[in-house]
């Protein structure tokens, strides 16, 4: 038994990897059809690659191969084999047998075939007449491909997956062979650190760690061909003690575990007990959101949630989603992610550097491979970037797997910091004049579409979007480079710095929050107190563009009857109150609105029961609980939700605003004041429209100076006739 043919079976696109294992064993292996790599060796090479071989299925012995597209010849080849040297008379000997592009295509019958001229051959071979089948079991397998008969034998027993440590089961497991392949593949060696964001029972930081001692994945079960008599137990005697006199101690790198589920790691830190990597592990109950990787040149390898099995699918969808801001985070590090979803790519908005398609079980996957820069310590120069205004060159490091600065991003900084300097010391005096809101800037520099408002030290900031070549990761390091010209630009620290995302999606206008931080305050306006918040809506709460139209109404509140209709948070109320209006009233649909309004008039000391707060809709309002109750001075900003014609076209909005408007004037009294304003920019008014009215747009009187988009609302001044 000086050299045998054997085979290493392998899932299909893991092939080049047992290839690779086997030549580290010292084989030479090529594959002979798929899943299958045969290569040669002594007795000992059977022990020894069952012990080491961490990505390969099975180890089979292959006995022959012949054609055959009739019984009989499949009856003779078969027989002609060598059985009696490998089967005992007492063997059991199951035949398993697949039939692929071969006349012979009823498995059933081939295996009957096989079965019986193997007890023919061993019949006659050990001089038997019965054959009992009560010793050792010999896994025999029949695989006819293109009429051509392969006879081998299984030698591995349970697969080669089957470690011996994961003796517990959570949901949708990870198979050891695969998870070991996807370490393999990876960047990852013994000395960087690595990290399972989604490590469930812990397959993946294990077979890393077994993968860094050198332990051989075997060495703690046994296998078939143990109990076959052909096969001396020196020799896995042997392959055992040679196995155990190369493992390492420890490895120099750092393996880390998380999930959210605390259940899957306790089981986790149980699998790892048994492995003997425990001490190499370290397992947490962490948010994939709150995934930090420490040390450089790192890697993330994860079988996250696939939307079938554990999870809901638009949950899963959110999760790829958020994958690159927080992988951004790992400048260095390499990314593997496995996924069945088809569209990951178009989800996270980036392509893979690689991708090998794998199986997980029966599902169709594919491997994501994003790769980070070589650990080589260099910096390069970006020549591709303007000097900056001191003259220096940026230096940049290597490209990350996700995020990172585009070309020309230096000189966009340089430009957006310039233009912020402009303005801040062109409004530096404004706080002195009492005025510590203002908008600081306002896409000025087309190439950055924030809108910067001051709120005396805070600061509000919100991206509008524009077209741009940036992957969401490079876009997000992006944002971060200009929140720290801001930051530097205007001497605020970056705590007091809270920004938002205004987009459209399928109409609708969206905003999206950047962090989770509360910021919930006063501020001054007019000599008055307003309560702002800057982190959980669009919106703050005191439209600054309205704070000359805000004066206005103070100016002529004095003992009048005011209307606030929409009234949103009530800065116009309380500055009409302040003014000493009589009695105000505020309408709007909003208990959130109200109870905000509330707050602003008690802060002033102006709440009471001349101030009526009224839930409910202005039209129902006017027609219903206003009956017969007039006013002298009131403010009417309706919100407009969409500028897109198929949703409300410019006449639905004149032909709203102007009944709105038609039954307000039932309700104001000769002489009285209606400040009406919109942000609708295509909104007109015809003379004939309000008839009985002295009408006048003051709209460029009531946009500050600090607003370079002077169309930002349209506000007229509506005086009913005497």
């Amino acid at each position: 038994m000086t050299s045998l043919e054997l085979i290493a079976t392998a899932s299909t696109g893991l092939e080049a990897v047992v290839g690779r294992e086997l030549r580290a064993l010292g084989y030479e292996p090529r594959v002979v059809q798929p899943g299958w790599l045969l290569f040669e060796g002594d007795a000992a090479a059977i022990a020894r690659s069952n012990l080491w071989l961490r990505t390969a299925e099975r180890v089979l012995i292959r006995l022959g191969t012949f054609p055959a597209t009739d019984f009989g010849q499949l009856f003779d080849g078969t027989f002609a084999l060598p059985w009696d040297q490998w089967l005992p008379a007492d063997a059991e000997f199951p035949v398993n047998g697949r039939s692929v592009k071969s006349q012979l295509s009823s498995v059933p019958a081939c295996q009957k075939i096989v079965k019986k001229a193997i007890v023919e051959k061993l019949r006659a071979a050990h001089g038997v007449e019965t054959l009992d089948e009560t010793g050792p079991r010999v896994v025999v397998e029949v695989a006819l491909l293109e009429n051509q008969a392969t006879l081998v034998i299984d030698t591995t027993g349970a697969g080669l997956h089957k470690r011996g440590y994961r003796k517990l089961s959570g949901r949708a497991p990870l198979r050891e062979t695969l998870a070991a392949a996807m370490v393999k593949l990876s960047y990852w060696r013994p000395d960087r650190p690595l990290i399972d964001p989604f490590c469930g029972t812990g397959t993946i930081p294990i077979e890393a760690a077994l993968i860094g001692r050198n332990m051989a994945p075997g060495l703690q079960r046994t296998f078939a061909a143990e109990d076959w008599p052909a096969l001396a137990a020196e020799l896995w005697t042997e392959a055992r003690c040679e196995a155990r006199d190369l493992a390492k101690p420890n490895i120099p790198g750092r393996i880390i575990g998380t999930d959210v589920d605390g259940e899957v790691l306790s089981l986790a830190r149980y699998h790892a007990q048994q492995a003997g990597v425990d001490e190499q592990i370290h397992f947490q109950r962490r948010d994939f959101a709150d995934m930090r990787g420490k040390g450089d040149y790192g890697c993330v390898i994860c079988n996250p949630p696939y939307g079938e099995r554990m999870s809901d699918a638009a949950e899963v969808e959110r999760l790829y989603r958020s994958m690159p801001e927080v992988l951004r985070g790992q400048k260095t590090w390499s990314h593997y992610i496995l996924t069945s979803h088809e569209n990951f790519e178009q989800i996270i908005g980036q392509k893979a550097d690689r991708r090998r398609k794998l199986y997980n079980g029966n599902i169709r996957c594919t491997y994501f491979q994003f790769h980070g820069p070589k650990p080589t310590g260099r910096i390069e120069v970006d020549v591709s970037e303007p000097e900056t205004e001191e003259g220096e060159i940026v230096a940049v490091a290597p490209a990350p797997a996700f995020g990172g600065l585009k070309a020309g991003a230096n000189r966009q900084a340089v430009d957006f910091a310039n233009r912020l300097k402009k303005r801040a010391r062109h409004l530096r005096r404004w706080p002195s004049r009492g005025i510590t809101c203002y908008r600081l800037y306002e896409r000025d520099v087309p190439e950055v579409p924030l809108v910067i408002d001051r709120y005396e030290d805070r600061l509000h900031v919100v991206e509008y979007e524009r077209p741009h070549d940036r992957t969401p990761a490079e876009h997000a390091d992006w944002l971060d480079m200009l929140l720290g010209v801001i930051g530097q630009t205007l001497d605020v620290p970056r705590d007091h710095i809270y920004m938002k995302r205004h987009s459209r999606q399928r109409g609708k206008t969206q905003h999206q929050h950047y962090d989770d931080r509360k910021a919930i305050f006063s501020v001054g306006e007019g000599g008055l107190k307003f309560l702002v918040n800057l982190s959980d809506y669009l919106d703050t709460g005191l439209f600054l563009d309205h704070r000359i139209t805000r004066q206005m109404v103070r100016d002529e509140a004095a003992d009048k009857r005011f209307l606030n209709l929409f009234g949103y948070t009530g800065s116009f109320t309380v500055y009409a109150a302040a003014g000493g209006a009589k009695s105000t009233t505020t309408v709007d649909r909003s208990n959130t609105y109200l109870a905000w309004a509330e707050k602003n008039l008690m802060a002033n000391e102006l709440a009471g029961s001349a101030h009526r707060l009224i839930r409910g809709d202005a039209m129902e309002f006017l027609a219903g609980a206003a009956r017969g109750e007039m006013f002298d001075l009131a403010v009417v900003d309706p919100p407009t939700f969409s500028n897109r014609k198929d949703e409300q076209t410019v006449w639905d909005v004149q032909r709203d605003h102007v009944e709105l408007l038609t039954r307000l004037l039932q309700h104001i009294s000769p002489g009285g004041v209606i400040y009406f304003s919109t942000n609708f920019r295509r909104f007109k008014f015809a003379g004939e429209q309000l008839p009985g009215v002295t009408l006048r747009e003051i709209s460029r009187k009531t946009v500050p100076e600090d607003f370079r988009n002077q169309r930002i609302h349209r506000c007229w001044r509506i005086v009913r006739d005497m």
